[in-house]
């Protein structure tokens, strides 16, 4: 959906020179290599905090395409890869970065009822090329995007690019939305913790390109809060619930599932603005026993997930959360909660004027031979967040929308399309030899 947010891109051509070398670069780029890594990469299973073989995995990769490669640990089951191609030292330092988790695990113990009856191919760590896409778990949303910088970063070594600035590779772990999952034994395993661990580690950039979904230059995007919120009731039977004072805390919640639900259309049109259009939604309830549904439990738990615009801070948000739920308890006497903020993160913003944000925006048009066009009404978290957070301008790009073959339409962040995957790293091509063959000052940063 585009946007009537209006940013001017500046001009800034490429010398003959640069010119050159981006055709160059452009040559080494090859179609059937990159789905075949993409492929690879589905096939070596990463759920959040375990991603440590596709990281050593990723390591060799970079290291046997000419890069200097390491990977980072941070603890026995979980890792960062890391790649860099030296400059001379006069120019900025670019961090090209993707995640490398996968939102779920492909495995029928852990993911299953919930993914639905069975576990599509999609969902499955398998990677298999057909007709142009690349299909198994995670195949676009991440691993297409680790492939296109990793492509990128190769296009760049192999075209032996005289680079000023330095060039940085980070695959990072935890980048989905999630805390501990079974069987970790580290509660932040997600939340883009790898990202925050790397870059604490000095893996950091002038500048930063995250690869994630959106083929459209973004320049801010929503953070998230969570609360839990426990409705009370009281602990019955139900063989004397006819004869025994009754308030089921599953029925009791039905009314505050309803109420937030139209709060949250209020709060989404009331904090819609710029790039982004944060929504809000009821991921998971807990209660009683599975095993004796006989009983009726005394509380029911939601679990409620609100993004958040970089224009409002997160106790704002957690303000208006509780004078929804004091609308709701007003509505409906008698109904008894409590709740709380159990995460936060902000939204964050780059200034569009930023050199990466217009350096980007220049790649896309070259590309596509057009205007750049922004996307509005997002509501997508990343890794963003940590990387603006930690003061790094950062813009954001993703894959050109292909449509999917007819089986996985809806959600699916496993089909990647190959054709889009090429677009996309030669736009990130673009704007490392824009960025990375330019002395500090051209770009904005001093000396």
């Amino acid at each position: 959906m585009t946007t009537d947010v209006q940013v001017v891109t500046r001009p800034k051509p490429l010398s003959p020179e640069q010119r050159a070398w981006l055709e160059q670069a452009w040559t080494c780029i090859d179609p059937e290599k990159l789905a075949r890594l993409d492929a690879e990469l589905v096939s070596i299973p990463s759920p959040t905090g375990q991603e440590r073989e596709i990281a050593e995995f990723l390591v060799q990769y970079m290291q046997s395409a000419g890069l200097d490669a390491f990977y980072q640990p941070i603890d026995d089951q979980q890792g960062n890869a890391v790649g860099r191609l030296r400059g001379d030292g006069t120019g900025p330092t670019l961090l090209l970065y993707a995640p490398t988790d996968t939102a779920f695990t492909g495995r029928e113990e852990e993911d299953l009822p919930w993914l639905g009856q069975g576990i599509r191919p999609d969902l499955r760590p398998v990677g298999i090329i057909e007709d142009g896409y690349v299909i198994g778990l995670g195949a676009e949303n991440p691993k297409a995007y680790v492939t296109c910088v990793v492509a990128a970063a190769q296009a760049i070594s192999a075209a032996r690019i005289p680079l000023r600035g330095t060039l940085l590779v980070g695959l990072g772990a935890g980048g989905m939305p999630t805390n501990k999952r079974p069987g970790l034994r580290r509660y932040n395993a997600g939340q883009g913790n790898g990202c925050s661990f790397m870059l604490e580690q000095g893996v950091r950039g002038d500048f930063a390109i995250i690869a994630k979904p959106g083929y459209s230059v973004s320049w801010e995007e929503v953070g998230l809060c969570w609360f839990k919120v426990q409705v009370r009731g009281t602990l019955n039977y139900t063989g004397i619930r006819h004869v025994v004072p009754y308030k089921n805390p599953i029925v009791e919640a039905a009314k505050v599932i309803n109420g937030l639900e139209m709060w949250f259309r209020e709060y989404s049109a009331r904090h819609t603005s710029g790039l982004v259009a944060p929504q809000g939604s009821i991921g998971a309830i807990e209660s009683g026993w599975t095993y004796k549904p006989a009983f009726v439990p005394a509380v029911c738990n939601l679990y409620v997930d609100i993004r958040v615009s970089p224009r409002a801070e997160p106790m704002q948000v957690k303000y208006e959360f509780g004078q929804a739920l004091a609308q709701i308890q007003a509505a409906n006497p008698g109904l008894e909660l409590d709740w709380d903020m159990i995460l936060s993160i902000p939204g964050t913003h780059t200034d569009p004027n930023n050199w990466i944000v217009q350096s980007l925006m220049r790649a896309w048009e070259f590309v596509e031979e057009r205007p750049h066009e922004p996307h509005g009404n997002t509501s997508g978290a990343t890794d963003a967040a940590i990387l603006r957070g930690r003061g790094i301008p950062t813009a954001r790009l993703g894959l050109p929308r292909a449509a999917p073959p007819s089986a996985y339409q809806g959600f699916s962040m496993g089909v990647a399309h190959v054709e889009s995957m090429y677009r996309l790293t030669k736009c990130l091509v673009y704007a490392v030899i824009d960025t990375c063959t330019r002395d500090r000052v051209e770009v904005g940063l001093p000396i």
